[in-house]
């Protein structure tokens, strides 16, 4: 067990190495001091570029946001999850200030209430202004911080679209108070919540409570997911929830994986193509940016398609490949393969064979190239 665990800190060190962290000092008039960032930008970030990344800012950032940037540089090389920007605000000697609220009416003041104005007024128009960040924003949190990120979703137009609570010891009325906002939400929220079964005995009997009044709302717009881990105590279960959320708030970005093939891509009403237009308009709803075409999702809808014979999917499915990968082998591989179902041996030998002057991508490569066109050569003797 300690070699996993030696692993799993060599493997975010690694990963890390290509994404490190930069250190700003906001002067913040709310606050009357400058406070100190953490900022992990994506790996071949280009600020001249028009994308723009998710926003993902960690409360208790002296300790947190290394378990969130870590996570998110993993998960995002792989392609599960967009590339994101992370943002840690350090409070190891403000989070008490930072987090205060009012005994009577259990809401920020004084110093609470500056710092919850600081993070609308003058944080997010700071990165803003800096960096490509999009309007989806998400909000990390752990036990005090994970209370306060709570207060955001009690605006008309909540500044946060997912809130992740680890472990958050609740100031009273909030569990009240949370259910009937939550229950009335206009737009789509995402909310995680976790805690482990050597959490802070009363802290975990608040969040066990709560989950079971959460629990019971209906509401299409509220997406909700709750995790009670086995043998983690109250650190401990950080770092098995951060990835958990991860999955949920982006369960629509995910690549197509075997259970979305056999449930929802062979069963859509409509072509796989279609299927995949539609996938990739929905990420750009939810999420509020455009995800780039991925060759798991290729492969997944060309399967498809050549499980359906259906060969006008597989042409508009070759075609939005040139368009989008016009130096690549896939293009030439699968306007190949769409010329090869529709029996025009010539024309899929000719696109092979071009394939073979063009970059090779992660599926598709000069082997495979080869094994096409003499694949085809040979049915052209035949």
């Amino acid at each position: 067990m300690k070699n996993f665990y030696l692993l799993l800190i060599a493997l975010f060190i690694g990963f890390n190495s290509q994404s490190q962290a930069i250190y700003k000092t906001i002067d913040s008039y709310k606050l009357e001091g400058k406070r100190e960032l953490k900022i992990q930008l994506p790996r071949n970030y280009n600020p001249e570029e028009k994308r723009s990344y998710p926003l993902i800012i960690v409360l208790d950032g002296d300790y947190l946001f290394e378990p969130v940037a870590g996570n998110i540089d993993y998960q995002s090389y792989w392609e599960d999850i967009p590339d994101c920007i992370v943002v840690g605000i350090n409070q190891a000697d403000t989070r008490i200030d930072d987090f205060y609220y009012d005994n009577h009416s259990n809401l920020p003041l004084h110093s609470g209430a500056d710092f919850y104005e600081f993070m609308a007024a003058e944080l997010l128009p700071f990165i803003e202004d800096n960096y490509n960040a999009s309007n989806f924003r998400i909000v990390v949190g752990h036990d005090l911080s994970a209370n306060f990120i709570n207060y955001y979703l009690f605006k008309d137009d909540p500044i946060f679209r997912a809130y992740v609570a680890l472990s958050p010891d609740f100031a009273p009325e909030m569990i009240n108070r949370l259910k009937q906002r939550l229950s009335i939400l206009e737009k789509e929220v995402f909310y995680y919540m976790a805690t482990g079964d050597a959490d802070i005995k009363a802290i975990r009997a608040s969040i066990l409570e709560s989950n079971a009044m959460i629990s019971t709302i209906e509401n299409k717009n509220f997406l909700y997911k709750f995790d009670d881990f086995e043998d983690a105590n109250h650190y401990s279960l950080v770092g098995r929830g951060i990835p958990k959320a991860l999955n949920q708030i982006f369960t629509l970005f995910k690549p197509i994986n075997a259970k979305e093939y056999s449930e929802k891509v062979l069963t859509f009403e409509g072509s796989p193509y279609d299927y995949l237009v539609k996938k990739y308009e929905d990420i750009e709803h939810f999420y509020g940016f455009e995800k780039k075409l991925i060759e798991n999702d290729i492969r997944a809808i060309a399967a498809a398609s050549n499980k359906k014979e259906d060969l006008e999917s597989l042409e508009k499915l070759s075609k939005l490949i040139n368009k989008v990968f016009p130096k690549s082998m896939l293009s030439a591989y699968y306007d190949g393969m769409y010329n090869e179902k529709q029996g025009n041996l010539k024309r899929a030998l000719q696109r092979y064979k071009s394939g073979l002057l063009l970059e090779p991508s992660q599926s598709v490569d000069k082997e495979m190239m080869l094994d096409k066109m003499y694949e085809i050569q040979d049915k052209m003797k035949e």
